[in-house]
């Protein structure tokens, strides 16, 4: 996991550090995130059950598990994981995001590890899941985050990212619109960055990491973000130890 320690990208973390006390502002900077959680809570949601054989009406289906949320910003994931029962930890390379996440856990009752750095704040320790959603496309070394990811996920463990991909599509909706209109601050995606479903799918091969499932995250006029089987703009994958 040492070479990890060379993916944060200094201006990236910077960029969101600025939007640290907006984070939790549903309307604010980070509105798209807000509109992002549902879809992206209920994909991780199955994966789970799936993974474990739970049962979907449980309220804690992570109870007795370990997870660890890498690029958490201020904790619109991690406190859910929380909820749902697992013992969180969360990184970020910001610190102001993690002064942020720490005081709103505390309003929240919510005891999650919160860790400012990236992933040697971990180095040696194993979780059962491992979760890095709309991450990678700001990291300088996707191989070596990959695999620092890989070592951090236990024997038997899930794991799951989000990203773009890199088509016309992305470039025109969330950097084109999307930043272009104000909807998401400026600077906050390179689009040459972004890795096709094949290319993250070949990363965590490399890794010793084999891909079980692909889902799309697409806008819909009337419910917003949706899972859906087209990944042109947005997608979810779950691995697992080859």
């Amino acid at each position: 996991m040492a070479s990890a320690s060379s993916t944060i990208e200094p201006q990236e973390a910077a960029h969101f550090g600025r939007l640290a006390a907006d984070w939790w502002d549903p309307k604010g900077s980070s509105a798209m995130l807000h509109r992002l959680n549902p879809a992206r809570l209920r994909y991780l949601r199955e994966a789970v059950d799936l993974h474990w054989g739970g049962d979907d009406r449980g309220f804690a289906p992570l109870a007795g598990r370990t997870a660890l949320d890498v690029g958490c910003g201020a904790g619109l994931l991690a406190e859910p994981l929380a909820r749902l029962g697992a013992a969180v930890t969360a990184i970020d390379a910001a610190p102001e995001n993690i002064v942020v996440a720490e005081a709103h856990a505390r309003q929240s009752a919510l005891a999650i590890d919160y860790r400012a750095g990236s992933l040697p704040a971990v180095r040696g320790e194993r979780f059962d899941l491992v979760v890095s959603l709309e991450v990678i496309e700001h990291v300088t070394d996707p191989r070596a985050f990959i695999a620092g990811l890989a070592a951090a996920l236990a024997p038997g463990g899930l794991m799951v990212l989000s990203t773009p991909n890199r088509t016309p599509l992305s470039r025109l909706a969330l950097i084109a619109l999307g930043e272009g209109t104000g909807m998401i601050p400026r600077g906050t995606h390179d689009w040459r960055k972004f890795l096709t479903p094949d290319e993250l799918t070949a990363r965590l091969g490399e890794a010793g990491l084999t891909v079980r499932d692909v889902r799309g995250l697409g806008l819909s006029p009337a419910k917003g973000f949706v899972l859906t089987e087209s990944t042109a703009l947005d997608y979810l994958v779950t691995a697992v130890h080859a």
